[in-house]
């Protein structure tokens, strides 16, 4: 018998065939979700020893290890309760943490809510940069749904939608898009014309087609404006839900788009590093939700001419939904998404 989790982070004990089942059906979910190649028989097996190893914590060879990227990096030891500074928070990464990368990030996490302090920000990323080494991001969210009534102007497509008003909650969408890239762009803008080293698009897709269209067409507008700007977008979820239903980039309609697809449209536009998702299923079993996820995962990284860094961590990338992530969980997925689905980074 060994030792697994559940999706839901929980502990339980399975025969290596209940495994080795459960990690074909998480491959085959992927496969007839996505419409792409299953993972091989060897990729299957060498998941079946990453998940057998009684070892707690298990890790990479030397040379294959990945380079590690944070969305909202200084907000979470915050949300801790640590009362440290966001600078010290990010010097604590790069000296004692060993960070690759970090972010700047306002506990505010959307654009349209940091344009009316983006001078204050600038001034902290200005002073982090001058006591730091690694390559410091600036990032935040679209997050169009700030943009919809009670909290922006335009009217709510969550209430016009239930109403049947579907060619009113599209006009609305499409008026979020043009006020969210004008935001992003200013932010953006102002950022990296402070000196940041890149520029995160985080949690794209929240509110759905919509909002990736936004990040899309900010990216594009910044890549015209400043031709070496580094833009990082990371995806919200697995798929885009169509909540316009209609709307498109470079011809190819987003809603229901998966990893494999959004990345070439990701790329099109002038992104730099791409946050592929999978969601985890709380409901299944973590060996099933790993392979699901390497399974997306390698052929996201099969169709990107870009490099590839997936989200990995509480409820994604095949992480158990749980607060305080279990490390036997983590160093697998990690070890299994460089070795099978050879991602460029975390």
């Amino acid at each position: 018998m060994v030792l697994v989790r559940n999706g839901d982070g929980s502990l339980f004990e399975a025969t290596v065939d209940q495994i080795k089942a459960d990690l074909e059906e998480g491959c085959e979910d992927a496969v007839t979700r996505g419409k792409i190649a299953p993972l091989t028989s060897d990729e299957l097996d060498r998941l079946l020893e990453i998940c057998c190893t009684p070892a707690k914590f298990i890790g990479t060879e030397t040379g294959n290890e990945l380079v590690l990227t944070y969305d909202g990096g200084t907000l979470k030891m915050l949300r801790l309760g640590i009362p440290i500074g966001r600078t010290q928070i990010i010097q604590t990464h790069e000296r004692a943490f060993g960070a690759d990368t970090m972010e700047l990030a306002h506990i505010d996490y959307s654009y349209k809510a940091i344009k009316p302090i983006v001078a204050e920000e600038r001034a902290e990323l200005e002073q982090a940069l001058l006591v730091t080494v690694l390559p410091l991001f600036y990032g935040a969210m679209p997050n169009l749904g700030l943009y919809s009534q009670p909290d922006g102007p335009i009217p709510n497509p969550a209430e016009l939608l239930p109403m049947g008003k579907i060619e009113e909650a599209r006009d609305a969408q499409e008026e979020a898009v043009k006020l969210a890239v004008s935001d992003m762009v200013y932010v953006a803008g102002r950022m990296y014309e402070g000196g940041a080293d890149g520029i995160n698009f985080d949690t794209t897709g929240a509110a759905g087609d919509s909002d990736f269209l936004a990040a899309l067409q900010a990216t594009e507008k910044l890549k015209e404006k400043y031709p070496d700007i580094c833009i990082e977008m990371g995806m919200a979820g697995e798929f885009v839900i169509g909540m316009h239903g209609e709307l498109t980039y470079d011809g190819v309609r987003l809603a229901g788009l998966y990893p494999h697809q959004q990345v070439k449209l990701a790329a099109k536009a002038g992104v730099r590093i791409f946050g592929a998702v999978v969601n985890t299923n709380s409901s299944k079993s973590f060996p099933w939700n790993l392979a699901r996820a390497v399974t997306f995962m390698k052929a996201c990284v099969d169709a990107s001419e870009i490099p590839v860094h997936a989200n990995v961590g509480m409820g994604v990338g095949g992480v158990p939904v749980v607060d305080t992530t279990p490390v036997d969980a983590v160093s697998r997925v990690s070890v299994a998404m460089a070795e099978i689905a050879r991602l460029d980074g975390l």
